[in-house]
């Protein structure tokens, strides 16, 4: 399951001592509550979600003191003019998967019987409204509200996407959804609010419950609507949930189930558990904020029999993510210099959880964007983090400004080498590119878990830059030992055996090559994934960002950013090429034209055809931790650094930890390290059917 944040179910939550207390918590939910719903974000989901479970806690200890006004009682939100015939109620929460299973026993008991099927979708984070259609045509659109009474925003709604103003067919029919900015959507419309002279949005959900109850606004900006329900649906259509989004789907609205998320139906809660984790995992490549999922019975026998509260059904509940959107305060912003001389500014944060991951710094993007931004220190800002994205600067509260907070001033030199920076594009550069950093770039590349140059260290790598010998990883293959000999410190016995050592660098894999690059967004782990996916750097350059897609753990997002980096990283790979280092990684499934990989010939690959996920934990004789995870790959495996009811295999060796126990606990089978050894040289050997023996031998 998705990892969840800390503190925020009722029955771990601390009550509130007094009656008091109580009731300013209740007073400031209803605040924060009413303003979300309005579009201000004021407090973030996990502390409102915190105050919400304690507030739930202290009536649990003190029933006699739940006020009518509490949260877990009342829809909450602002109201309107506009009333909704069916009121549109609130959802029940649960953060982790008891609190799921929880719900479903609930759920069996209410109806009487165990349910049939379930269906999962996205819980957007975007503002709900109810559509009403009168023969086909779309006449009146409504905010939420406080769930029965809502605003009028159907002037507002004309230009939102997936919302039609005519039907496929002539009914008559509420259509509610949420109304939201995708990715794309925010930045358009913070570049087109940039281009009028106004502040940025702080955040998708404020910018789109701004942007559809602005009147009279100047310009447009993109919203979006994806629909999860409808009221007044034939009964044809009506038997099923999953039944209903498709019938919504046909008229021409779009749904959930359309979106990159998807909708999944499910006979048990064992496939919930597994359809949410997998909706999780995906969080941050869906290209739109979802802040949950929403599990559904999906019959409606089902629902009508388990019925439902004051505030919510019995028969639905959203599982919580993490909150991707965090405030907090900023300390300070500081300068960097990347290994290609590009200069940025980062956030430093006080920290705080966000997406389940404590953040204490945060991108700014680059100068441009951070003066028309105007974030300052001491500001209140948004972070956000979504899935892999790196965590990212939205906007700032500036009505929480403090006086004493002076607009950030941009390098007038390159902080590094004060040198001149080229300031002709967004992104700023130091004009000595990557030879400002040299000394990064070179002692990255020549580390144990990249090539792995004995001898090539931080005093020698700066005598080299020095004497004007190298500013890129390239330039090391041009080195001799005469050359190296007149460097201080250097003997004319280490010159020889520093060139011998980086001679023998041009034997390394390709997945090392690609390490010791350091092509951003990838790390040890998925450059093994990438060269033994495509097999070649050839390949790695020629691939499309669709095909990098189908590498296991790469996204739109990620593949874009790995493709650039590849491209500004052609000159050093040339150079690289033409001085002999590998650029194949053996092995590989992408070389072997023969036939098809199978779990005959690599021990860890499943008979379908999929690796085993498997842990290496401890020292394996003849390996070191970063040859131990590229064995499990090279055997058809992937490689993880946790253990979970998910992971196949466990190898331990001595000195192993806390991840033997977490195998021995989850009944995950394990094979010890020396045996791991043995089932490596099995392989190598071609006994493929040793090895396999060996395997088997792996104890529960």
């Amino acid at each position: 399951m998705p990892a969840t944040a800390p503190v925020i179910d009722p029955a771990h939550a601390q009550p509130f001592y007094t009656h008091d207390e109580y009731l300013a918590a209740v007073a400031r939910a209803q605040r924060a509550a009413t303003a979300y719903h309005a579009g201000d974000v004021t407090v973030d989901d996990t502390t409102y979600d915190a105050l919400v479970a304690r507030i739930a806690a202290t009536e649990d200890h003190h029933p006699a003191w739940q006020s009518t006004s509490s949260p877990t009682r009342v829809v909450t939100g602002a109201g309107g003019d506009v009333p909704h015939g069916t009121p549109m109620l609130s959802l029940d929460n649960v953060f982790d998967e008891d609190g799921l299973r929880g719900w479903a026993a609930r759920l069996h008991k209410a109806v009487g019987q165990r349910v049939a099927q379930y269906t999962v979708e996205p819980k957007i984070d975007g503002l709900a409204v109810a559509a009403h259609y009168t023969d086909g045509l779309l006449t009146l659109v409504a905010t939420r509200g406080d769930g029965r009474t809502g605003e009028d925003v159907t002037a507002q709604a004309r230009l939102v996407a997936g919302l039609p103003r005519r039907l496929t067919e002539p009914v008559t029919i509420e259509i509610r959804g949420e109304v939201f900015m995708t990715d794309a959507d925010f930045a358009t419309a913070n570049e087109i609010r940039l281009a009028h002279g106004e502040p940025v949005f702080a955040h998708p959900r404020s910018a789109a419950a701004g942007t559809i109850r602005a009147i009279n606004r100047g310009y447009d900006v993109p919203l979006s609507f994806l629909a999860y329900t409808a009221v007044g649906v034939p009964d044809e259509h009506a038997a099923a949930h999953s039944t209903l989004i498709g019938y919504l789907a046909w008229l021409g609205v779009a749904t959930t189930a359309q979106s990159s998320a998807g909708m999944v139906v499910g006979t048990s809660i064992d496939e919930v558990v597994d359809n949410v984790a997998a909706l999780g995992a995906r969080r941050g490549q869906l290209g739109f904020a979802v802040d949950g999922v929403v599990v559904k019975a999906n019959f409606a026998a089902d629902q009508q029999a388990a019925g439902e509260s004051s505030r919510a059904p019995r028969w639905s509940v959203a599982y919580k993510f993490p909150a991707d959107t965090r405030a907090t305060t900023l300390l300070r912003i500081d300068v960097q210099v990347g290994r290609t001389g590009l200069i940025t500014p980062v956030a430093v944060l006080e920290p705080v959880q966000v997406g389940g991951v404590i953040v204490a710094s945060a991108s700014l993007h680059n100068f441009v964007d951070l003066v028309l931004r105007d974030v300052r220190v001491g500001d209140t800002v948004f972070v956000r983090r979504a899935g892999e994205v790196i965590p990212e600067i939205t906007g700032a509260k500036l009505d929480e400004r403090p006086e004493t907070a002076l607009p950030f001033e941009p390098p007038a030199v390159c902080p590094r080498c004060q040198g001149e920076i080229d300031r002709s594009q967004k992104r700023w550069r130091c004009l000595r590119g990557r030879a400002c950093g040299a000394r990064e770039s070179l002692l990255y590349y020549a580390g144990r878990d990249a090539m792995d140059i004995e001898g090539l260290g931080d005093k020698v790598v700066d005598s080299l830059i020095a004497a004007g010998l190298v500013t890129d990883p390239a330039d090391l293959y041009e080195l001799d030992a005469p050359t190296l000999a007149r460097l201080d410190r250097m003997g004319a016995q280490s010159a020889a055996n520093l060139v011998a050592n980086i001679t023998a660098s041009k034997l390394k894999p390709l997945s090392r090559v690609l390490t010791a690059l350091g092509v951003r967004m990838t790390g040890r782990s998925l450059s093994r994934r990438i060269a033994r996916h495509f097999g070649t750097m050839d390949a790695i350059r020629a691939a499309t960002v669709a095909e990098w897609e189908l590498v296991e753990g790469i996204g739109a997002a990620r593949a874009q950013v790995i493709v650039a980096e590849l491209a500004e990283l052609a000159p050093v790979i040339d150079r690289l090429a033409a001085y002999g280092v590998g650029m194949v990684e053996p092995g590989s499934p992408a070389l072997d034209t023969t036939e098809t990989p199978s779990a005959a010939t690599l021990p860890l690959l499943r008979r379908d055809g999929t690796p085993m996920t498997v842990v290496v934990t401890g020292s394996v004789p003849g390996l070191s931790r970063t040859e131990g995870n590229e064995a499990v790959e090279v055997l058809g495996g992937r490689s993880a650094g946790s253990v979970s009811k998910k992971t196949d295999l466990v190898v331990v060796g001595d000195g192993a930890g806390s991840k033997a126990d977490k195998a021995a606990e989850l009944r995950v089978p394990v094979l010890a390290g020396d045996r791991f050894a043995e089932l490596l040289a099995a392989h190598r050997a071609g006994k493929h059917k040793q090895a396999r023996q060996i395997l088997r031998t792996a104890q529960r």
